[in-house]
């Protein structure tokens, strides 16, 4: 069997190849929990987080690869309730890849990392045969002082609180490959503004993921796997930009499938539902936060559509849309 591009989407044959190669190799109880990143013991606990970008384009509306491995670093961070502190970064560059161009990312990098309030503390860089192609790999640390967020906390009632409108990046980065003129931008961004006030407000959480590759479906059924719970879904509370909504519709694609670069959702408890989402709107690119759903018994990810019936919601199938981060 080789490798496809629907190994690198983030839907059923990612999860096959993690489960059946990396996870079976590397298995340890840390890993084993599959988080966005690993917090383990220290002088005092940390969180560690690696990441690949191998994005095409390298620049699109409302961002380029560089901004895209912070943001999406320091996410991975933030979603184990990590205060994000230390990046390195490793370049991996075909020959023939333009130094303007290659300038332009490290300075999206640098500004990216001043916003998140981390630095780049190491790096690499290497010079392959190709066609002029941009890669590069992250890897980030950061400090948990109180209590890290895990999936399986979900707890029946929760409240499943999304930070935004779904589907920007995965429509920009389409829009661009397909010539399709419109003014839907990229979603990219580091959400430490959110993470830090719920934390500060003393509201309750017991989850979060950001919601990139294989989007919000991929991304609730791995909590509902992790939880032993059922997460249902209201589709008429699903906050989704109008010009994506169009482009959705246009060309048939699914929002729950969407990748994203800038969004989180968070499982919060029942009892500061409320309280959340008012924190969440008050923040820095949480304007157009929703509580979507909640927590129930059961398994798997249900959605009330909105006519009124009730649909089972999967994880991504096959290919979606590569290099997409």
């Amino acid at each position: 069997m080789k490798i496809t591009l629907a190994h690198g989407s983030g839907g059923q044959s990612t999860k096959e190849l993690i489960e059946k190669i990396f996870a079976a190799s590397y298995k340890n109880p840390v890993l084993d929990m599959m988080e966005d990143s690993a917090v383990v013991g220290g002088s005092a606990k940390i969180a560690v987080t690696t990441d690949s970008f191998v994005v095409n384009p390298l620049f699109f509306k409302g961002g380029n690869i560089g901004r895209l491995a912070v943001c999406g670093t320091v996410n991975d961070l933030l979603m184990r309730g990590a205060t994000p502190k230390y990046l390195t970064s490793a370049f991996i560059i075909e020959e023939g890849a333009e130094l303007s161009e290659l300038k332009l990312i490290a300075a999206s990098m640098a500004q990216a990392a001043r916003e998140a309030g981390v630095i780049i503390v190491a790096g690499d860089t290497k010079v392959i045969e190709g066609k002029g192609g941009i890669y590069i790999n992250t890897s980030g640390v950061g400090f948990v002082e109180g209590d890290d967020y895990a999936s399986f906390k979900c707890t029946q009632g929760d409240a499943i609180i999304v930070s935004g409108s779904l589907g920007d990046h995965h429509a920009a980065i389409l829009s661009h490959r397909m010539n399709i003129k419109n003014d839907i931008a990229s979603d990219v961004a580091p959400l430490c503004d959110i993470v830090k006030n719920l934390q500060n407000s003393g509201v309750e959480v017991h989850a979060m993921r950001d919601i990139t590759r294989g989007g919000l479906g991929t991304v609730l059924n791995e909590l509902a796997d992790a939880s032993g719970k059922c997460f249902e879904l209201s589709e008429s509370a699903i906050p989704v930009n109008p010009q994506v909504k169009s482009f959705v519709k246009l060309l048939g694609l699914n929002i729950m499938h969407m990748g994203n670069e800038g969004k989180l959702v968070a499982v919060v408890s029942k009892k500061d539902a409320e309280k959340a989402l008012e924190i969440i709107k008050n923040s820095k690119y949480g304007k157009d936060a929703a509580i979507v759903g909640y927590v129930s018994s059961g398994n798997g990810v249900v959605m009330e559509t909105s006519l009124g019936g009730k649909k089972k919601v999967g994880i991504l199938i096959g290919e979606g849309l590569p290099r997409i981060c």
